[in-house]
């Protein structure tokens, strides 16, 4: 554990990864932006929360404190868009997903952004790649678990409202089908709704890491926010926006990540 990196590590093939539950904003950076609370607007609200459960499955966990805002580690790091024609944020996103301007002096430059890879992006990532490295030297097969939410309605990055599982497997390449089909059977027999492969398909970690062939299989689940939380219709502000986490809310959602990700063990270790 560092100040701003978190591991737990377990002996079962399985890592879930945190990449988007970060708030924290560093000084220098913070100084420069509208306002914090923009700045944390698209955070993926509770979701360490909702998974805690997955180190008593001896999950391996991997989360960065760093907000989403100050560097996207779910972004290639080249700049180059995973969704090309779509609406999307970048690697140091300058915008909200709603369209709105984080900075309000001095968005950051090539060289601010090599610098942020250089303290943030690039650490994740070794430490990720590290911790499937040892796993991968115990089972012969490994998932990695992408997990992430997002607002139910936005309208500037998708139509209507999101299913409430939104599988991604980069259309099918990041894993075996066996490992989708059973991550799609854990979430039919709830009571929510799923997709996969739609408007995500899985962004820059499960694309990377996503190789089959070599016993690394990779998907990301995209959870609509209201599974678990409640979410105000209409504008947000700082007065309404996060909603507080509350255990029996978010009970049936838990009851049904418990057997996803149960189903995801099962097809490492099978």
């Amino acid at each position: 554990m560092t100040d701003w990196l978190q591991i737990h590590r377990g002996d079962a093939p399985l890592v879930v990864s945190f990449p988007h539950t970060g708030t924290d904003l560093p000084t220098g950076i913070a100084a420069r932006l509208i306002s914090p609370w923009l700045a944390r607007k698209d955070a993926d609200w509770w979701i360490e929360r909702l998974y805690d459960f997955a180190p008593s499955l001896g999950a391996t966990t991997i989360r960065t404190g760093i907000s989403r805002t100050v560097i996207d580690v779910n972004r290639d790091p080249s700049g180059a868009s995973l969704y090309p024609g779509q609406a999307t944020t970048g690697l140091c996103p300058t915008s909200t997903f709603d369209g709105e301007p984080l900075y309000r002096r001095r968005e950051p430059d090539e060289a601010e952004i090599a610098q942020r890879r250089a303290d943030y992006f690039d650490p994740y990532h070794a430490a990720l790649q590290a911790e499937l490295d040892r796993l991968r030297a115990i089972h012969g097969r490994v998932v990695l678990y992408e997990a992430h939410s997002i607002r139910s309605a936005i309208p500037r990055l998708f139509d209507d409202l999101l299913p409430n599982f939104n599988i991604g497997t980069n259309s099918g390449a990041s894993c075996d089908p066996d490992l989708t089909a059973a991550v799609e059977t854990a979430c039919g027999a709830s009571a929510f709704s799923r997709v996969t492969n739609g408007r995500f398909k899985g962004g820059w970690t499960t694309r990377h890491y996503g190789r089959p062939a070599d016993g690394v299989h990779a998907i990301q689940m995209e959870l609509a926010c209201r599974g678990y939380m409640d979410e105000p219709p209409g504008l947000l502000t700082s007065a309404i926006w996060p909603t507080p986490y509350v255990e029996v809310r978010a009970a049936p959602m838990r009851a049904a990540l418990t057997n996803v990700l149960n189903a995801c063990l099962d097809f490492a270790k099978a």
